[in-house]
């Protein structure tokens, strides 16, 4: 199992469009096939860092999850609406696996 962690730079000032746009994705990703921890926005300290947090099987089964997000008819408008709005400017991902459980 693989978690995906995406980091984000937004804008200050569009706080709304990106719980909005998190909104969305907690809708599409768990049907396209992840397993979605969340989407956290800032809140004290950094107003410009936002995480979207989700477990994914394997790279493989990355791909074929991406796919399908991109095929699906919230996933398409929540990418247009991101492109439209703007409040992203910078989107990192990092794939990490597991080193201790609890």
């Amino acid at each position: 199992m693989l978690t995906c962690v995406i980091r984000y730079h937004i804008d200050p000032t569009k706080r709304a469009a990106f719980h909005r746009y998190g909104a969305a994705w907690a809708e599409a990703i768990p049907r396209c096939g992840a397993d979605l921890v969340g989407y956290f926005a800032p809140h004290e300290g950094s107003t410009t860092l936002a995480y979207g947090i989700y477990h994914i099987e394997s790279l493989a089964a990355y791909e074929a999850y991406r796919a399908r997000l991109a095929a699906d008819p919230v996933g398409r408008s929540n990418y247009e609406f991101a492109q439209a709005e703007k409040f992203i400017l910078r989107e990192d991902r990092t794939f990490l696996k597991r080193a201790v459980a609890p």
